[in-house]
């Protein structure tokens, strides 16, 4: 059997969960925001011990790559590796976008596009293109939604936006075959996703692994008198 410690943190919801042969055997969801760096590891703790078993019983740790929050990123990059180098397991990374399309996949028979949309600032997503296998057909990026973004696919059947950047772009892409659906990853839905990197041998470097920002993290000052 294998086991595969998945971790989530890249989003505003948190979630752990810990995978047996690809199916989830516990988890835990934090919808709270931006309680990553607080609660991950006591998420863990509660994983394990519904699951009944030590870091020393896992096959591998798998985290959410990204890209997504800045911060939530370093929080399950941070703890993914200690895991893995601690127990001597391998690390896997699964890209934020596809876990997103893997949470409707079965389900999307009836779609001709998936594009997941993770919200970044204003009109601006980190996107791209799947068909309705889910697999990925362009690279992923961060586009500024404007009309006309997407109609090359819109025009060839239905497209299914997911994300928590989709809701915001309803009222830009305007067409019939247009269905959005807000959404977060999960760490249930890397499931799969793990088990097939684990076979495949899909492995990150733990020493020099760095999630995947997309962009450079910009700070901003507050407006506020401190004194």
């Amino acid at each position: 059997m294998t086991r595969i410690l998945l971790l989530e943190t890249s989003a505003a919801t948190l979630s752990v969960a810990l995978a047996q042969d690809g199916k989830v055997a516990a988890e835990r969801v934090c919808t709270e925001p931006r309680m990553q760096a607080s609660l991950t590891a006591p998420l863990v703790k509660e994983v394990m011990e519904e699951a009944g078993i030590g870091f020393n019983g896992l096959d591998a740790v798998c985290l959410s790559k990204g890209p997504g929050s800045y911060t939530g990123l370093r929080v399950g990059s941070s703890t993914a590796k200690g895991i893995a180098f601690g127990a001597g397991i391998p690390l896997i990374a699964i890209d934020t976008p596809d876990i997103l399309v893997s949470s409707v996949i079965p389900g999307s028979d009836r779609v001709s596009f998936i594009v997941p949309m993770i919200d970044a600032r204003r009109m601006e997503v980190y996107t791209a293109v799947y068909n309705a296998k889910g697999e990925r057909l362009t690279p992923i990026e961060s586009k500024i939604v404007e009309p006309g973004s997407f109609d090359g696919y819109l025009s060839r059947g239905k497209v299914l936006f997911i994300g928590d950047g989709a809701l915001k772009c309803k009222d830009v892409i305007a067409s019939e075959n247009a269905i959005f659906r807000e959404a977060v990853p999960l760490a249930s839905a890397m499931a799969p996703l793990a088990l097939r990197a684990f076979r495949e041998g899909r492995f990150e470097d733990v020493a020099y692994f760095e999630p995947f920002y997309l962009k450079e993290f910009v700070a901003t000052v507050s407006k506020k008198n401190l004194f």
